[in-house]
């Protein structure tokens, strides 16, 4: 039977979860448009309104399983000096805001209680309001931390595959983008398999690898 911190949880997770895939998909938008790309924002992409961002399984998938994706945002490449380094590091874009992201919400919550221990309030401060406040910090790290590094799975069309693209030779990198639109079916059969088997492990390894690792930077620097 659910109980109501789960159901709290998991209410509070929706709008986290969309601050993580709004917030990349806007990296990639802002980045291509600093590029010389008009193409974000001819389609809306540099907008904060979740709706234009929101692929609906990539959404569930991070709410259920913990992992994701967002609708694409449309590039345009020619655009770019260099159309396999620029679209690279439009890809490298979104992974890296999520890892700021996840950074500053952590940041905030050590300030918060540190600030609150200095005054002398945090011993009066209401159960809930520490619990919550330490949860809300955490879970919009780690939902951070779970869209950053599944998207640098190195598999089309997930930003890994455009950072990888970017150090293969011409004649690879561009037979691989003409078979892109196949790709999508071979990753949500991947996404299955894996699953089921338990491969996407390495995803909770690593949120806990940047979690210890942040707080143990803050409590260096606190």
């Amino acid at each position: 039977m659910l109980n109501a911190d789960f159901i709290i949880q998991k209410l509070i997770s929706i709008p986290l979860i969309l601050i993580a895939l709004v917030g990349h998909e806007l990296a990639h938008g802002y980045v291509s448009t600093w590029l010389g790309d008009p193409t974000p924002k001819a389609y809306g992409r540099l907008s904060l309104n979740p709706l234009q961002h929101i692929d609906p399984i990539g959404a569930l998938l991070m709410l259920i399983a913990g992992f994701g994706w967002a609708k694409p945002v449309m590039i345009n490449p020619q655009y770019y000096k260099n159309r396999k380094w620029g679209t690279a590091l439009v890809a490298l874009a979104g992974p890296l805001s999520n890892l700021c992201m996840a950074f500053i919400s952590l940041l905030l919550y050590v300030i918060f209680c540190t600030v609150c221990a200095k005054a002398g309030i945090w011993s009066k401060l209401p159960d809930a309001v520490i619990d919550w406040s330490g949860t809300i910090a955490i879970l919009l790290a780690s939902y951070n931390l779970s869209f950053m590094l599944f998207n640098l799975i190195p598999i089309p069309p997930l930003d890994g595959s455009k950072v990888l693209g970017a150090l293969l030779p011409d004649r690879v990198y561009y037979k691989m983008l003409n078979y892109e639109r196949y790709y999508t079916l071979i990753l949500f059969i991947l996404i299955f398999v894996l699953s089921r088997i338990g491969a996407f492990n390495f995803i909770d390894k690593g949120i806990s690898f940047f979690l210890y690792g942040m707080f143990g930077l803050f409590d260096i620097i606190f």
